[in-house]
């Protein structure tokens, strides 16, 4: 059945909205996340998906040039620097989550700034802050058409359905664009949509965020051009529609009317402690819990994690994050099992976790050999109302459990803002001197101030003079 009107009034919302409409809380979330995406993103090109990828895309020149972050010196056309930053923000699945599910700035940040650096007058950090929200607000509002996206996915990647889109709005905002444009940026960026879950914990992963970054931009500038797609794209169940069992799209609310109200406003987003997918970091916690009961009984004695005869896992029935033998650091991102096992061995998971040394350690493989996954059916495959329990059984017959329902850094109990930067910085430093980081701090928690955001990849290109490259930089 067709739905009238929904695609024209997105297209309308995203050419209307204006920085008087930014709130208190939408301006200081975008900041938090803005920072967050710029910090894994800088630790990204530092991996070797972020090095086949550059290196392909240097191939391709244009008269219009954007920066690579992290990589002073390399310029790509604006399309591909959007493309490997995407790729580098998502390389080691670092990245923020929001619910429903989806990674929704690494497809938004790349694009803008790399379109910001083509464009004859230079935008404000506030226009930046804007196009942004904007962004994200229309990957909120098209997660909202169906329930089938507020469960963990089972077909597709969400960042290369909502990303896409989010990256056309945000696109077309900085770009000025029309409403009649903005709504055939969506639909030409609608026809680049979609990625299968089949590649999620391969090196192809990250390309979706790259490619939702890449593809909205390229939309959003045909569109300027006058290229057209269907305007009623979100109208359609063979539109956007395709992508959900249960499509049942709404309008966006005008900005000036009194009932448009930001989604960000209500909704937070999750911040990752370590650099693996979301279900992770529950059953990190539970893993760290239970260890810690282990060690108080035996703390005498010391632990001996030989003695473990079985780990029992109790999580939410998910294939993708379901990997009992992870043979590279993508699939072990996505195991329920390695990341426990991980957290027992070694009383921490960081991001040298995952490096090909630390994956086959033979103390590792044999506690993954112990390990038995249960999915209860309480147990829901939402990130916002799913949990993990970890048991411990001893040789000598103790049990040891402990559950998590909700780990540090998730929307309900989000980062404090002294330990969200202190993850950017750490991430940050691996690639960019003292200055650069602080500078990157200071423009981003000052964004709506800045004259010009020409200023923030100054910072992004100011470079250490000596870093070790991270365990995934080689490429053969």
């Amino acid at each position: 059945m067709l739905r009238k009107g929904i695609t024209e009034s997105f297209g309308a919302a995203i050419h209307a909205l204006s920085t008087t409409q930014l709130t208190d809380g939408v301006i200081n979330r975008s900041k938090r996340m803005m920072l967050d995406t710029l910090g894994v993103g800088l630790l990204g090109t530092r991996t070797a998906v972020f090095n086949r990828a550059l290196k392909y895309s240097q191939m391709f020149t244009s008269d219009e040039r954007s920066s690579v972050w992290g990589n002073p010196g390399i310029n790509l056309p604006p399309h591909y620097a959007a493309f490997v930053n995407g790729i580098a923000v998502h390389s080691m699945d670092f990245d923020d989550t929001w619910h429903p599910a989806t990674h929704p700035s690494g497809a938004v940040l790349p694009p803008l700034l790399a379109l910001a650096e083509t464009l004859p007058s230079q935008p404000s950090g506030l226009d930046l802050l804007l196009a942004f929200s904007v962004g994200i607000e229309v990957q909120g509002r098209l997660m909202r058409f169906s329930t089938e996206a507020y469960n963990i996915p089972e077909r597709f990647h969400p960042p290369s359905v909502v990303g896409v889109m989010g990256s056309a709005a945000a696109s077309a905002k900085l770009l000025g664009l029309s409403p009649a444009q903005c709504c055939h940026a969506l639909a030409i960026t609608a026809s680049s949509a979609g990625a299968p879950l089949a590649n999620a914990a391969t090196q192809t992963k990250p390309l979706h965020i790259g490619n939702a970054a890449r593809r909205g931009l390229e939309a959003a500038r045909l569109a300027q051009m006058g290229l057209e797609g269907n305007p009623a794209i979100l109208d359609m169940d063979c539109g956007f529609g395709v992508y959900y069992k249960d499509y049942s799209p709404s309008a966006m609310s005008h900005p000036a009317s009194n009932d448009f109200k930001w989604i960000l406003e209500d909704q937070d987003v999750a911040f990752k402690r370590i650099p693996a997918h979301l279900g992770m970091h529950w059953v990190v916690d539970a893993a760290l819990a239970a260890r810690a009961k282990l060690e108080n009984t035996v703390r005498n004695s010391g632990t001996d994690l030989s003695q473990i005869r079985c780990i029992t896992l109790r999580v939410p029935l998910s294939k993708y994050i379901n990997c009992p033998i992870p043979a590279t650091e993508h699939q072990a991102r996505h195991s329920f099992q390695f990341s426990a096992c991980s957290a027992l061995l070694d009383n921490k998971v960081t991001v040298s976790s995952f490096s090909e040394a630390q994956i086959n350690r033979p103390a590792l493989r044999e506690l993954l050999s112990k390990v038995n996954v249960e999915t209860p059916e309480d147990n829901q495959p939402s990130f916002d109302k799913m949990y993990c329990q970890v048991e411990i059984e001893t040789n000598q017959g103790q049990r040891f459990a402990a559950r998590c329902d909700t780990f540090y850094g998730h929307w309900r109990k989000p980062l404090s803002q002294e330990d969200l930067v202190e993850k950017f910085s750490v991430n940050a430093s691996s690639v960019l001197c003292t200055e650069g980081v602080e500078g990157v701090i200071d423009v981003i928690g000052n964004i709506e101030k800045v004259r010009e955001c020409s200023i923030l990849g100054s910072y992004l290109r100011m470079t250490g003079s000596q870093h070790e490259p991270l365990y995934s930089t080689r490429v053969s």
